[in-house]
Parts: C-alpha cells; sequence; structure tokens
C-alpha cells in the first residue's frame, strides 16, 4: 500500500470523509428518486402497458450486455489496495473495448430477439439501444477513479443532472407520440449525458496501454464479478422473461411498472449506499473491529430508514399506484407487495455482499449466487401459474430464504459478527411487519378520504408503531439511537470536514 493510501485509512479524517460521503451521496440519490418518480408519473400518462412491455422485452435480453461492459473492472479498480497508473490505462481500454464490442453483437442479436417474441419492431429498438453499452464502457473506469478517490459529491452531481436531462428528452419524445421510443432515448442520453460529464470531472486522459503491466489479480476479480452477475442477471430476469413469453405484453407492463415505482427508487439508494461502502471497507480491510463496526451498524441503519420505508410502500400500496399510476394501474398494487418483501430482505443481505466484494472473495460470492439464483428460477416458475402475482410472490421468497444462508456462507471464509447480523435482521423484520400491518390498517379505516389521505394516515401509522415499539423495548430504542447517532455524525462531518482533493498518481506510482 502506498504511503497516501495508508494515511486516509487511519485517524479521524477517514472517518469523516467516509460519513460526509455516505451523507452526499444519499442527497444525491434521494434527489434522482424524486427524477425517476417524476419519470413515471409523467411517462405513465402519455405511454401505454405495451410500450413498456416491448421496452422491457429488450432490457431482459440487451441488459445482460452491461455485465460483459464492465467485467467487474470497476469494483476491481476501487478494491484494489494499490492501483498503479498503467493498470488504470489498461483498464480503460479493456471496458472500452468490451463495451464497443457489445455494442456491434446487440445489433447483429436484435433480429433473434425480434424473432424469439415475435415482434419486427423490436429490431430497430434493441439496435438504438446498444448505443447506450458503447457509452457505458468508455465511462467506466472514470466512473470508478471518482469512487476510488472518494469523490462522491462529484459523482452525485453527474448522476442529478444525468437523470434530468434523459427525463426532460424522453417526456417531449413521449409527448411528440413516440411511444416505446421515448424510454430508449431516455436511457440513451442518460449514458451519453453521464460520459460527458464524468470526462470532465475526473481530470484524466487515459494512455495507450502498455505491455508487461501486472493485471492477472484484475481480471480474475472481473471474472469472478462477471461470473456472478450473469448468473444474478439470468435469476432476476427470470419474471420479466417468463411473463413476457407466457403471459404476453400487457401484463409484463403491468407487473414492470410495480418493479419502477418500487424497485427501481429502491436500487437508486440502496447504490449509493454501497458505491461508499465498498470503497472504505476495501481501505480497512485489513482492521476486523473496524469492518465489523460498520457492517452492524450499516445494517441497522438500512433497516430503521429503507425497510421501514417499504413497510409504508406495503401498508398503503393500493392508494401509491393509484396516485401515481392511476387507476388503469390497481393491478399493479398486489404486486407492488410482494416486491416490498423482495426489497427488504435484499437491503438487509447487502453487507454481506460489502464484505465479499472489499475483501476479494468474488469465488466464493459466485459459488453462493449459483444456489440462490436456482432458487429464484425455480420460485419464478412455479409462481407464474398465478399469473404476475404469482411470479411476484416467488421472486419474494428467494431473498426472505436465502439472506441467512449467504451470512453463513460467507463467515465460512471470513469472520463475520454474524450472530449480532442475524438477530438484527430478525428484529428489524418484526418491526416491520408490526408497523405495515397497522399502516394498512390505517388506510382502511380511511377510505372514504381518498388516495393522499390513505398515504399520510398510513405513513403516521407506521412512524407511530416504530415509535411506540421504542418506547416499550430499549434493543429498538437503542437501534433507532444509533441511527439518530450516524445522521447527526454525517451532518457535522459535511459542514465541518474541508472537501476532499481529487487523487492523483502518488510519488510511487500508485493512486490513493
Amino acid at each position: 500500500m502506498s504511503t497516501e493510501t495508508a494515511s486516509e485509512t487511519t485517524g479521524g479524517d477517514f472517518g469523516r470523509r467516509a460519513a460526509r460521503g455516505a451523507a452526499v451521496t444519499m442527497a444525491g440519490q434521494l434527489t434522482r428518486i424524486l427524477v425517476q418518480v417524476g419519470s413515471v408519473v409523467v411517462l405513465a400518462r402519455f405511454l401505454t402497458p405495451h410500450d413498456y412491455g416491448l421496452f422491457a422485452m429488450v432490457m431482459a435480453v440487451v441488459g445482460v450486455s452491461e455485465i460483459f461492459r464492465d467485467f467487474g473492472l470497476s469494483n476491481a479498480a476501487i478494491q484494489a489496495k494499490t492501483l498503479s497508473t498503467r493498470q488504470r490505462d489498461v483498464l480503460f481500454w479493456a471496458n472500452s473495448a468490451i463495451g464497443l464490442a457489445l455494442g456491434a453483437i446487440i445489433f447483429g442479436l436484435a433480429y433473434l430477439i425480434a424473432a424469439l417474441y415475435g415482434k419486427p419492431e423490436l429490431i430497430p429498438l434493441a439496435q438504438f439501444m446498444g448505443v447506450a453499452f458503447v457509452l457505458n464502457g468508455v465511462a467506466t473506469q472514470h466512473r470508478a477513479s471518482l469512487s476510488r478517490a472518494l469523490r462522491f459529491g462529484t459523482l452525485a452531481i453527474v448522476d442529478i443532472l444525468a437523470s434530468v436531462i434523459a427525463l426532460v428528452v424522453a417526456i417531449v419524445f413521449a409527448v411528440l407520440g413516440a411511444g416505446y421510443w421515448a424510454l430508449a432515448m431516455q436511457m440513451v442520453t442518460m449514458s451519453a449525458t453521464t460520459l460527458v460529464l464524468v470526462l470532465v470531472t475526473s481530470h484524466w486522459l487515459p494512455r495507450l496501454p502498455k505491455r508487461g503491466v501486472d493485471m492477472a489479480g484484475f481480471y480474475r476479480f472481473g471474472w469472478n464479478m462477471v461470473a456472478t452477475q450473469l448468473v444474478n442477471y439470468a435469476a432476476n430476469n427470470t419474471d420479466s422473461f417468463v411473463i413476457g413469453l407466457r403471459l404476453g405484453a400487457a401484463p409484463l407492463g403491468i407487473y414492470s411498472r410495480g418493479f419502477q415505482l418500487l424497485m427501481n427508487p429502491l436500487n437508486q439508494l440502496r447504490s449509493p449506499i454501497t458505491m461508499v461502502a465498498i470503497p472504505v471497507l476495501s481501505r480497512i480491510q485489513d482492521e476486523r473491529a473496524r469492518v465489523d463496526g460498520y457492517i452492524v451498524r450499516g445494517q441497522i441503519a438500512l433497516g430503521y430508514t429503507l425497510v421501514a420505508g417499504l413497510s409504508i410502500v406495503a401498508a398503503a400500496a393500493d392508494p401509491i399506484v393509484a396516485l401515481f399510476l392511476g387507476e388503469r394501474w390497481l393491478e399493479v398494487a398486489p404486486v407492488l407487495r410482494f416486491l416490498t418483501i423482495a426489497g427488504a430482505f435484499q437491503t438487509l443481505a447487502l453487507v454481506g455482499y460489502w464484505v465479499y466484494i472489499s475483501r476479494g472473495l468474488t469465488a466464493r460470492l459466485f459459488r453462493f449466487t449459483l444456489m440462490s439464483a436456482s432458487m429464484k428460477i425455480v420460485f419464478v416458475l412455479i409462481g407464474s401459474n398465478w399469473g404476475v402475482v404469482g411470479v411476484a410472490a416467488g421472486f419474494a421468497l428467494e431473498p426472505v430464504l436465502s439472506w441467512p444462508l449467504s451470512l453463513w456462507w460467507l463467515n465460512g471464509a471470513t469472520p463475520i459478527p454474524i450472530r449480532k447480523l442475524l438477530l438484527g435482521v430478525m428484529r428489524i423484520s418484526a418491526v416491520a411487519i408490526i408497523a405495515g400491518v397497522t399502516g394498512y390498517g390505517a388506510t382502511l379505516l380511511t377510505v372514504d378520504g381518498g388516495w393522499l389521505v390513505q398515504i399520510v394516515c398510513a405513513a403516521a401509522a407506521v412512524i407511530a408503531a416504530y415509535a411506540l415499539l421504542a418506547l416499550l423495548l430499549p434493543v429498538i430504542r437503542r437501534d433507532l439511537q444509533m441511527v439518530l447517532i450516524l445522521v447527526k455524525a454525517a451532518r457535522r462531518s459535511r459542514g465541518s470536514a474541508a472537501a476532499p482533493k481529487p487523487a492523483g498518481p502518488a510519488d510511487d506510482g500508485s493512486i490513493a
């Protein structure tokens, strides 16, 4: 490890930078979620379930290219204890070449995609969307460079601007009657805008690659990540693929609206947390006590923020769908409820994923993913016999059953505070269920007040349930106090700590 890297992992400054990074990144993602919700609300008024279904059909197939485009090399660069400038150059050209090759492959595969679904209109749609993967390939290592340098504020600004510009373009095309092409334009515009912004802000121009640079560790890490992500991708898209083949475009449009209304914003909240957690844990990976404390606190923070929010969504699913999508989309509500269960347990299992990546345990992660993906595929296939709601139920069942297995499997490779993590999930889940049932009761009692009143009352009931349980149970009270301490620490760090300097080459040729 270089002298510069070592210095950043000790003392209070590193802790303040981590806390500030989490706060800034979360604020940025909250803004992005508002943009995402605005996208769902506005575009749902101009597009039909058929439009969304066609777009989802293409994404279920060509989206796999995104995994190969990255090839796990962004996390490899972030996780590495040291990274030379020559290694970073090679990584840039590798990702760019992969992105270009995949764009060409998607262009040809468009004909097979159209034949698979029996819809010729998918040919130009898939070919155009392939452009996004070329752009993303070029941007990959510039994003990784910003993340490795803990420049989370810059990344947040990039993501917000790209999302806003892409949404404006999509709305314009939707208003002009472009149909599903508005969604394709949104995707490509976001990729192009992101590329321009990271090129400007990263202050780094890659040089031509040189031979003899040691890249074996990066490629080994990346290959295991690709294998893991491929298996995850296949499992996570089984639901859309099965619905598209067995039930058709309209039911897939119903399912995809529930998925986008919940899982996309949820992923946008979880993604920045992971973006902060992995580089932070990578820097302190040799200090077990600090790592254990970080992941235990991280799980509690996730459980009493994101999972608590999901209990509100589950309680008020019907009025939320009616308010945000309109009455014609009410079939989305039961799908949405099951997806909140999946989202909650995926969120609580996230701390294990942080440890897998930050400690370079990608081979072990891949083997576990094979098992969990098999479970998900089986459950979704069985659930499809009961329509889109059955698919959602099958999708939700897998993370409920697999999260304890993940921690057990991880603990076999590296010590983790497994007892604290298991008890924490059980405690968080019990509180969320009680609060969610209370919130649902509030929606039933206020059904005559309208959708907005139902949502407000459900949220108030959930918050009241958490407050009451905290008063009655000291362990819940301690959990909530810990969350408040973390929030206050993040706010103080934002106000007091100086902005971090952009990373540059260290004296020994490594990059902080």
